[in-house]
């Protein structure tokens, strides 16, 4: 029996989304530019033979993730079982270590990794994944790739792009859970994606100070009908004593988790200490941004 196979799924981080208005289908062209966490804030997936497609899951969020049918990693499996003409199955186990309904696309995450490991699993073409991602979600695509990359239409349109090196950040989510659906119909409500157009190609910037400043410029549509919807959502330096030394702080996604950028890596590793010190029930993870470690 082949040794299993393991593989990373790391937290996709929004550092802005722009959201265009509802259309026919339901859904929104979106604008985004998307980056991914380091191993400290990541799922594990692991695979190996079988004759069945079953999964198990443990960690912080397997009551909440669940091994159901609803779980993505499972539709990612079947999906591609059938894209593919596979008569195999599989034996999928999920360590969940993220929040769930946290906005760093934990699910999708999950998912992308489904399609990278059964598809070696499996032997078969990488193409089938990339045919059936976008029908598993809009973050899917960005989180096959595993680039820093511009997400826009509904997702299905990636393209990576270069930054001038990893962001430092704190990753900081209070516990309250913030399903996409609602937050998506408060911000149609209000008549949201008004004035929706793309931002344009990303700039060459001489370091990391000019990427901040000009993310600084872009904003995150989703954040407020979130913070709407959540009244007990605050970014943490709203939430607790003492400046966190941010340079730039902003909800990834349709939330709950906040980003916070720093200049340094130990500037972020100070601040999410302070952090988990004052609110201890919190997720806090301090990490790089860029691409996807998939060890």
């Amino acid at each position: 029996m082949p040794a299993p196979l393991s593989i990373l799924a790391p937290a996709k981080v929004n550092l802005f989304l722009h959201v265009g208005p509802v259309k026919s289908n339901g859904r929104h062209e979106l604008d985004s530019l998307v980056v991914f966490a380091g191993p400290e804030a990541a799922d594990r997936l692991t695979v190996e033979q079988s004759d069945t497609l079953t999964l198990s899951v443990t960690g912080p969020g397997a009551a909440e993730a669940g091994a159901g049918a609803d779980n993505l990693v499972l539709k990612a499996a079947r999906a591609l079982q059938a894209e593919a003409g596979v008569k195999e199955g599989a034996a999928l186990h999920l360590e969940k270590m993220l929040p769930v309904a946290a906005g760093i696309g934990g699910g999708s995450a999950d998912a992308a990794a489904a399609l990278r490991l059964l598809t070696r699993l499996w032997d078969i073409s990488p193409r089938h994944a990339r045919t059936i991602a976008p029908q598993l979600g809009g973050d899917v695509p960005v989180a096959l790739l595993g680039q820093p990359a511009f997400m826009r239409g509904e997702g299905e349109q990636v393209e990576p792009v270069r930054l001038p090196a990893p962001l430092p950040a704190v990753l900081f989510n209070s516990g309250i859970a913030c399903p996409t659906g609602p937050v998506f119909a408060a911000f149609d409500a209000a008549g949201g994606g008004a004035g929706f157009a793309e931002c344009g190609a990303l700039p060459e910037f001489a370091d990391l100070g000019g990427l901040i400043d000009w993310l600084a410029g872009q904003r995150n549509d989703l954040e407020s009908p979130a913070l709407t919807l959540h009244s007990a959502l605050k970014p943490p330096e709203r939430t607790l004593n003492g400046p966190t030394g941010a340079l730039l702080t902003r909800m990834s996604g349709s939330g709950a988790t906040f980003v916070c950028l720093h200049g340094t890596l130990d500037a972020a590793r100070e601040s999410a200490e302070s952090l988990r010190a004052q609110q201890p029930e919190a997720w806090v993870r301090a990490t790089l941004l860029g691409g996807a470690d998939l060890s």
